[in-house]
């Protein structure tokens, strides 16, 4: 039995409006729209969906998100349009200490941070989303614990930043960059996972548990899924076989 990378959850406080802000940068669709949640798919079967839900929680914006998305470019030209486009849509930029580099940080009208990447090899057939980006203090035993759960492998070991790779080998990055903060609060960012249809939620919520993971209680109540959170404290969701 296994796992694999069904969607990223992104919290808001209004998830229509930051699903239309992250579909048109994107380019992507809206999928459904339900009272408390709203779903954005890729283009193509290779994406990771982003479901946007509701949460009471205001952003605190000294804060900065443990998890957040890289978007891609092609030319300096491409990058520069990007931007433009993020602030047309309710983007800002913003400072987190970057200094100069060569890409370009925002944050999302709800105070999500992002970065619009200047052109790199390595994101050539990722499409507008070139990774969701995880921090860690040891990113290669993030890394190993999410390719069980991901069904992804290792594609890159730096020393400072692991990353995963889907099966197809297009598609976003999943990585694991190295910092020193330990995590703090509950992240408005996760991944959910799923097992195949012929899995089980409760048995591969076990086997997770027994890679590194535990299971929590956030007031989820009597759901058909399982929270956990994994070997650093980051949440994470075990949803049913599909």
């Amino acid at each position: 039995m296994a796992t694999r990378v069904d969607s990223l959850v992104i919290d808001g406080n209004r998830p229509g409006e930051l699903a239309r802000f992250w579909a048109e940068l994107l380019g992507w669709t809206i999928t459904h729209v339900q009272d408390d949640e709203v779903g954005v798919g890729a283009p193509g079967d290779d994406g990771l969906d982003l479901v946007f839900g509701t949460v009471p929680e205001v952003k605190d914006p000294a804060v900065k998100n443990r998890v957040h998305l890289d978007l891609a470019s092609t030319s300096p030209e491409d990058q520069a349009a990007t931007v433009g486009r993020a602030l047309a849509l309710g983007a800002r930029k913003h400072d987190i200490g970057q200094g100069a580099v060569p890409w370009q940080v925002l944050v999302d009208p709800e105070g999500n941070e992002f970065c619009v990447l200047e052109p790199r090899p390595g994101y050539t057939t990722t499409e507008a989303l070139a990774a969701v980006v995880i921090d860690s203090r040891d990113p290669l035993a993030q890394a190993s614990f999410w390719a069980e759960a991901a069904g992804w492998r290792i594609a890159n070991q730096e020393p400072g930043i692991v990353g995963l790779r889907a099966p197809t080998g297009r598609g976003p990055w999943l990585e694991f960059l190295r910092v020193d903060e330990p995590k703090a609060g509950k992240n408005r960012l996760h991944l959910d996972v799923a097992p195949f249809a012929d899995g089980d939620t409760a048995a591969e919520a076990d086997r997770l548990c027994g890679l590194g993971a535990r299971r929590i209680d956030i007031g989820q109540g009597a759901v058909p899924w399982e929270v956990l959170v994994d070997p650093e404290g980051n949440e994470f969701c075990v949803l049913s076989p599909r």
